[in-house]
């Protein structure tokens, strides 16, 4: 006769993941502000819109993920970075719109919880949340024997906010003759790893010192995921930006073309920023050629800003000793 089963003996433990949460309930709910009614626990995040600061408020919302960059952070044993990312990542993706963050949620899924791992992922939300002011007011923990293997794990986060209608950056005004300016990335940010681990890894451990990166591998490939929210209130507050573009997958062409109007293109002077050491050491030890590059990477550069030559020249100089640092990388023609 078999034995009876169980959900536990399924490989699915409620109880430790209900224990796990309770124990990072303080440090979540550290985020919360005046806005968020309910603390974490119920079916939904409760958040009370500040409608009365707005005149005619349109919501943003994205959602995002770390892709394969969790397994740079598994072979490092090092997750409380990869949380960050996420949020940052969310963050750019509707802060280049205009918008304001209201709340995040996140989604955990694995194949076995991890108790380290899942605090260390969720202790990289709060920090980032807390940074940018973003209160993390609920999510999913999802446990999946036989989807993932044990210690595989998978993130997924939602961020919300808002702008203004009239304030919207959507690049309608954009012309010919207008700049491109860029703000320097630290690295791949959360894309293009899928190439940079079947490059860099088949030649390297993530734990040796790469003497051109002054770094380990590991290190340099969990660099955190930069949040350009504080330059995009900078920007929006003092100078006219008729375009902003977060810099993902599909480069720096692709990306910033999503923000122009047709019959116009962006144009780069690809000499004119430097770029970082990790990106050369991906195309030459893998001999990946340039257009792959630039199609998959940032190549240094994590935010491109288009404005008129004029109000590019204020913004230059305003930035002129920012870290990260701003160049002119290119102009916007007619196709």
């Amino acid at each position: 006769m078999s034995s009876k089963m169980t959900y536990r003996k399924a490989g699915v433990n409620i109880e430790k993941a209900e224990q796990s949460l309770q124990s990072l309930k303080e440090q979540i709910q550290s985020t919360h502000n005046e806005h968020v009614l309910k603390p974490i626990g119920a079916f939904g995040g409760f958040y009370q819109f500040p409608a009365h600061q707005y005149r005619n408020p349109i919501l943003v919302a994205s959602t995002d993920g770390v892709g394969t960059k969790l397994m740079i952070a598994n072979l490092m044993n090092q997750h409380h970075t990869v949380g960050q990312d996420l949020v940052n990542h969310c963050i750019n993706d509707i802060a280049v719109c205009g918008a304001e963050p209201l709340f995040f949620l996140d989604y955990y899924a694995c194949g076995e919880l991890q108790e380290k791992v899942y605090r260390e992922v969720i202790t990289g939300f709060v920090i980032a949340c807390r940074e940018a002011g973003v209160p993390l007011i609920g999510g999913e923990t999802a446990e999946m024997p036989d989807m993932y293997q044990k210690g595989d794990y998978d993130l997924a986060g939602t961020i919300v906010g808002v702008v203004e209608k009239e304030e919207i950056i959507d690049g309608q005004n954009i012309q010919a003759g207008d700049v491109i300016l860029g703000v320097a990335s630290n690295g791949l940010h959360t894309n293009g790893y899928s190439l940079a681990r079947k490059v860099l890894l088949t030649q390297f451990s993530v734990h040796d010192t790469i003497p051109e990166l002054q770094n380990t591998l590991g290190a340099e490939l969990l660099k955190i995921h930069l949040n350009y929210l504080p330059i995009i209130r900078t920007l929006r507050s003092n100078f006219l930006i008729k375009g902003l573009a977060h810099i993902t997958g599909g480069g720096l062409v692709k990306n910033t073309a999503r923000v122009i109007p047709d019959g116009l293109q962006p144009v780069f002077h690809w000499q004119s920023w430097p770029v970082p050491p990790i990106f050369q050491l991906i195309q030459q030890t893998g001999q990946v050629p340039e257009a792959d590059m630039r199609e998959t990477f940032n190549m240094g550069i994590g935010l491109t800003i288009i404005t008129s030559p004029e109000e590019a020249e204020k913004i230059l100089d305003h930035f002129r000793n920012h870290s990260p640092a701003f160049y002119r990388i290119g102009e916007i023609t007619s196709v």
